[in-house]
């Protein structure tokens, strides 16, 4: 795996299992997706009624801190509806220039929520999963339309599903069949022998927004998770 695995709650075989009290937590989803707004208006509306969805459903937003593209679309317009306090940006301190539309105090909050800086992309990803598997019932990662990034970061939520360090669920957001080609890809890593079939299930698929929500509420544990323990000895 790319980067260190994050804290977590485990039991037994790894599935994190919410502590006492931890019901009344507030659902926290990350969103992984491109710096580009796409060349279809789709892209852009998709990121729109996610986190309008969101707003809807009383979530909180983690994702990659930026304020261009998909990224900032679903920010701004999360924060718009929710306020400051629903959304979380974590960036790391190199890419700043890159994924930040103009100049921003980062110690305040704006119209993008709140942004945390942090010195490399491994710290991103941990902080970012670390509050997903902490948050409320129905907390886990989507994946928007984007490239290489995001592609990386929801691969590897995935396998830390397989790997039995959480137990949240991920969801591709499926727009104008961007991922079509992953999800065969998925099918076929299972026939072919390289995904046990009871892994093939760990990603699936949402075709809008309310349905991003309905499958991370309703997300089952695939039954062939590695029973393994990711404790501290």
């Amino acid at each position: 795996m790319a980067s260190e695995a994050p804290a977590q709650d485990t039991h037994g075989a790894g599935v994190l299992v919410p502590a006492s009290g931890s019901t009344s937590k507030r659902t926290v989803v990350g969103v992984f997706c491109g710096l580009c707004p796409g060349t279809s208006p789709a892209h852009v509306g998709a990121a729109r009624s996610l986190a309008e969805v969101f707003h809807k459903n009383r979530i909180s937003l983690v994702y990659g801190g930026g304020t261009v593209g998909l990224m900032g679309e679903v920010a701004k317009t999360l924060v718009a509806l929710s306020g400051p306090d629903s959304v979380h940006g974590i960036i790391p301190e190199p890419l700043v220039k890159w994924e930040q539309e103009s100049p921003r105090d980062l110690n305040e909050k704006d119209e993008y929520g709140r942004t945390t800086v942090v010195p490399d992309m491994h710290t991103r990803k941990q902080l970012m999963a670390k509050e997903v598997i902490e948050g409320g019932p129905g907390s886990g990662f989507v994946a928007l339309s984007g490239g290489y990034g995001t592609l990386e970061e929801l691969m590897e939520v995935i396998t830390w599903n397989q790997l039995g360090i959480h137990s949240r669920g991920v969801v591709v957001f499926n727009v104008e069949g961007y991922y079509d080609g992953l999800i065969q890809w998925v099918r076929t890593a299972v026939s072919s022998g390289f995904i046990a079939p009871g892994n093939g299930g760990i990603l699936v698929e949402a075709l809008d927004a309310e349905e991003v929500v309905k499958q991370l509420q309703e997300y089952k544990v695939a039954e062939g998770r590695f029973k393994l323990d990711w404790s501290q000895k």
